[in-house]
């Protein structure tokens, strides 16, 4: 099975409000991601998808759409909170399963590098990430083997380093701004 983990629960403190309630060509930001990932999962047999807020608006539309949510009361705390609340939420992992971690700060990652990605979930594979040009971005895609080291992060930090202490393969994106982060106001011009 292959779980994407979208998360939604970020505190915007370099962008002033909550960025992923601001509205960018015509729908708040997380949309843009939780549409598309919704879109693909319902395509799949082998993928589910939950997400993690602590927003309860972004919860209510990931339950519209199917999805599991999970409430991630401590994500102000930092990142590892919230990726800990959505390995909770997967619950039991089976040795051949994925992870899949997506941030809803990305607007324009695509379906077709998301599948890319689920497609790297094969026996062998440690992890997985999205880059452009040497960069190594989200999303990310681990083995279940490495869950562990996922729930022992602390503080803000994410999955980055357990990717570097493993065989991480790289999947390439058409265009570097799928890699973009929304982090400030001027960053939502399209």
């Amino acid at each position: 099975m292959k779980h994407i983990i979208y998360l939604a629960a970020g505190s915007s403190r370099r962008f002033g409000e909550n960025k992923l309630l601001c509205e960018l060509e015509g729908k708040p930001l997380y949309r843009h991601g939780l549409d598309m990932l919704s879109a693909l999962v319902s395509e799949k047999d082998d993928c589910g998808l939950t997400v993690v807020s602590c927003y309860p608006e972004i919860r209510d539309a990931a339950r519209a759409l199917g999805a599991r949510a999970a409430d991630s009361p401590e994500s102000k705390k930092g990142l590892s909170y919230t990726i800990r609340a959505g390995l909770d939420a997967v619950g039991t992992l089976g040795d051949g399963d994925f992870l899949l971690f997506v941030v809803a700060d990305q607007p324009w990652l695509t379906a077709k590098t998301v599948s890319r990605l689920l497609g790297r979930a094969q026996p062998g594979v440690e992890a997985a990430c999205a880059a452009y040009d040497g960069r190594m971005g989200n999303p990310m895609l681990f083995s279940a083997a490495l869950a562990p080291e996922l729930w022992e992060l602390t503080g803000d930090h994410g999955g980055r380093g357990v990717a570097h202490r493993h065989l991480c393969e790289t999947v390439q994106v058409d265009d570097p701004r799928e890699l973009c982060d929304v982090d400030a106001p001027e960053d939502m011009i399209p």
